[in-house]
């Protein structure tokens, strides 16, 4: 198995949002800790998980059923509070697809100013790579008391509107979506239904970075600083000052690139756009650019 450089040594701005298999290992039975599996594939939990964690459904629990947008904070609230989430509870969320999905419900977390927050380094991959323990049995936590304030979306989520302005400003836009949906050849990753949007292409402007660049695949654990400044600062010419805008398809892979940029490089003004290419792609008058 490849080796892995310790968080401690790869330069991150902020690496304590990341904790290692080995910390999740040593806290399964730490009562102010809350393992959340968060999975593209949603009965993959059942198959086997972690001891102790629970699963966060993107689909059914995040999300407003009937209006495309994020739960209220009392709904939110109860979601929380029915994981066996308390004020003093650190989350640590893990996922399979190196993730995206774990760093999706981080981000969500985050628009309700919730801070006790962590991601598995190599998420759910690596700790079976590892060979660790994994169950079957569902875990029934008793109910927490968290409290869950008014949502903040304004610093790190953005709406269509506030795009377009971004793009006739000619600010700095990241899609992380594969190249081939950059290009506008198809309208969602290779492997899946190429559904989601009438027309192809990317926002005028946006730089293309696949998000999946910023995780070792050996490991499955995210690069260093060093390599991921090589490629979005190197590469890309993005800096630390700028106002930057992520988006995919939904809004998931570019949460991802949005934590690492985020948390890992120490930008402080980089925002989703979880509209993203369904809506943009959809939406009358947008502009849209094709190589």
């Amino acid at each position: 198995m490849a080796v892995v450089v310790p968080i401690a040594d790869r330069g991150y701005a902020h690496p304590e949002v990341l904790v290692s298999t080995d910390w999740v290992a040593e806290h399964l039975a730490d009562p102010k800790v809350r393992l959340l599996e968060s999975n593209e594939d949603l009965l993959l939990y059942h198959t086997g998980h972690i001891p102790g964690a629970v699963k966060i459904d993107w689909v059914s629990e995040l999300n407003d059923q009937l209006v495309r947008d994020y739960l209220s904070p009392e709904a939110m609230q109860s979601v929380l509070r029915a994981k066996g989430i308390n004020r003093d509870t650190t989350v640590v969320f893990y996922g399979d697809k190196n993730n995206w999905w774990a760093t999706y419900a981080f981000w969500v977390f985050r628009l309700f100013g919730l801070d006790r927050l962590r991601i598995m380094d190599g998420g759910r991959q690596r700790w079976v790579d590892e060979g660790r323990t994994m169950v079957t049995e569902a875990s029934l936590p008793t109910p927490g008391d968290v409290v869950v304030g008014p949502r903040r979306d304004q610093s790190i989520r953005v709406l269509r509107e506030e795009v377009l302005a971004h793009v006739w400003a000619g600010r700095k836009l990241v899609d992380v979506r594969s190249p081939e949906e950059y290009r506008g050849e198809r309208l969602h990753m290779a492997d899946y239904p190429n559904e989601g949007a009438l027309r192809g292409g990317h926002i005028p402007g946006a730089r293309n970075v696949p998000w999946a660049r910023a995780v070792d695949p050996a490991t499955h654990c995210f690069k260093t600083a060093a390599e991921l400044r090589a490629i979005y600062e190197v590469e890309q010419g993005l800096s630390p000052g700028e106002d930057i805008i992520a988006y995919c398809r939904i809004g998931e892979r570019s949460s991802h690139s949005w934590f690492v940029l985020t948390y890992l490089l120490g930008y402080p003004g980089v925002r989703n756009y979880d509209g993203s290419w369904t809506e943009w792609g959809n939406a009358v008058r947008m502009p849209i650019e094709r190589p």
